[in-house]
């Protein structure tokens, strides 16, 4: 069958402090999300990477830097960035021993993902690495687009709430994913009730209505 629209893969970013006890949260947040783009065979690649970048920040820069990830499609690559405030401290590639504790980082990095390097701003420094994706596009291609797009909405956000009940991250962390689930669900549905023939202004604002009457009613309470 042929496909009916194409949907981007929006790209994100998260900010957290850098700390080796984020790493496992920020893991479980990129198979989701790699599982919502239908990358599934990227999971693991992509979370060694991260791993790696984040760990790197944690070790050359210090623990509780300030750290930004950011995931997004380049053309048909994954791109995986981490943002961090220091520019001096760039990350090498060294070979380490067969026995070494330490330097295996960019290592793995530079055997994993198909190309990587470091970019110098004003303000921050990026390290950044892509794996490709073997398809022909950055697009999700969907033959039912509002029906699919409602059940990936709700696969994500059962997923992600689930997620933060569980722990695993800083509160910080735990709220920002929650955040940007609750836009993300807004948003799809009124796309689908768009595609459907309803107005999402009119929808918005009895949606707000409900809201404060519900505030209100439980305040009084």
């Amino acid at each position: 069958m042929d496909c009916v629209t194409c949907m981007p893969r929006k790209p994100w970013d998260l900010p957290f402090l850098a700390d080796p006890c984020e790493v496992s949260a920020l893991r479980r947040l990129l198979r989701l999300q790699l599982g919502v783009w239908e990358l599934r065979e990227l999971i693991d690649p992509a979370q060694l990477c991260v791993s790696e970048l984040v760990s790197n920040v944690v070790t050359h820069v210090g623990p509780e830097t300030p750290t930004t990830l950011a995931v997004s499609m380049k053309g048909v690559y994954l791109r995986l960035e981490v943002h961090d405030p220091d520019t001096r401290a760039l990350p090498t590639l060294v070979q380490a021993g067969q026995d070494a504790e330490a330097g295996r980082g960019m290592a793995l990095v530079d055997a994993t993902a198909d190309r990587w390097g470091v970019e110098l701003r004003a303000d921050r420094k990026v390290t950044w690495c892509e794996l490709d994706t073997g398809l022909p596009s950055a697009c999700l291609h969907t033959v039912h687009p509002q029906m699919d797009g409602v059940e990936q909405l709700i696969s994500s956000y059962r997923a992600r709430r689930a997620l933060n009940v569980a722990g695993g991250g800083s509160e910080i962390l735990a709220a920002t994913m929650a955040e940007e689930a609750a836009i993300d669900i807004i948003a799809d549905l009124l796309r689908w009730m768009q595609a459907h023939g309803r107005d999402a202004d009119d929808i918005l604002d009895r949606a707000q209505t409900h809201f404060e009457a519900e505030a209100d009613r439980f305040t009084r309470w």
